[in-house]
């Protein structure tokens, strides 16, 4: 019984957890109908965020998650360093020669558009136990003491903090906006926390829509 109370605790915790992980969701896409370029493999990959930290951590996230689909994929700072000068990273000579050295077909580029706090009410969770699974708990007191400690969690309030991204794909010789994505991601506790999540889904959906594929020098991982 001790082991059962245990488990108990356990998947309340395991509870608790999930309901604390980040959620993120694709909330609109758009495709330029002008356009059919697609299959795009190696691509530079720029956050467009103040937070060195986040930008580092949504520009490796998405390049990792973008290799193991066989595509090419380089962070922008490491040829636009958060420590140059604001004019060079600005300068569009300056970026389209890394482009023409690099040989980028494709350009993605990561905004947070917005970020938003709320206040829910989280109800508390309970756990039904028949009282024929517990055997010799056949008296009232017995029952409710042993139980109620670990079956009853207490509702509380938490503040839910909401980040939308938007996340354009420009081909990169004609710096014509091919595709187009906002997204939500909800409590990810920071914004470096929701970089996986987020990623995974973006390129996910890019490999749907057939516009990444496999570089030709290597295969999908």
């Amino acid at each position: 019984m001790k082991n059962l109370k245990y488990t108990l605790f356990i998947f309340l915790g395991l509870m608790v957890f999930i309901g604390c992980s980040p959620s993120t969701n694709i909330t609109a896409t758009w495709k330029n109908p002008d356009l059919s370029e697609s299959g795009f493999n190696n691509i530079l990959v720029t956050a467009m965020v103040n937070n060195v930290s986040a930008r580092e951590s949504l520009e490796t996230e998405l390049a990792l998650q973008l290799s193991k689909k066989g595509v090419l994929a380089t962070q922008g700072m490491n040829l636009f360093p958060p420590d140059l000068r604001d004019e060079k990273m600005g300068s569009k000579s300056e970026l389209l020669n890394a482009i023409n050295e690099n040989k980028f077909d494709a350009l993605i580029t990561i905004n947070l558009v917005e970020s938003e706090m709320e206040t829910r009410y989280v109800p508390g969770t309970t756990a039904y136990a028949p009282l024929n699974s517990f055997g010799y708990y056949g008296n009232f007191w017995g029952y409710y003491n042993y139980w109620y400690p670990t079956v009853y969690d207490p509702g509380y309030y938490d503040t839910v903090k909401s980040y939308f991204l938007e996340t354009n794909l420009y081909d990169a010789e004609t710096e014509k906006l091919i595709w187009s994505a906002q997204s939500e991601t909800v409590s990810p506790g920071t914004i470096e926390n929701l970089s996986e999540d987020y990623s995974n889904i973006i390129t996910r959906k890019l490999m749907n829509e057939g516009l990444i594929s496999a570089n030709s020098n290597g295969s999908e991982m």
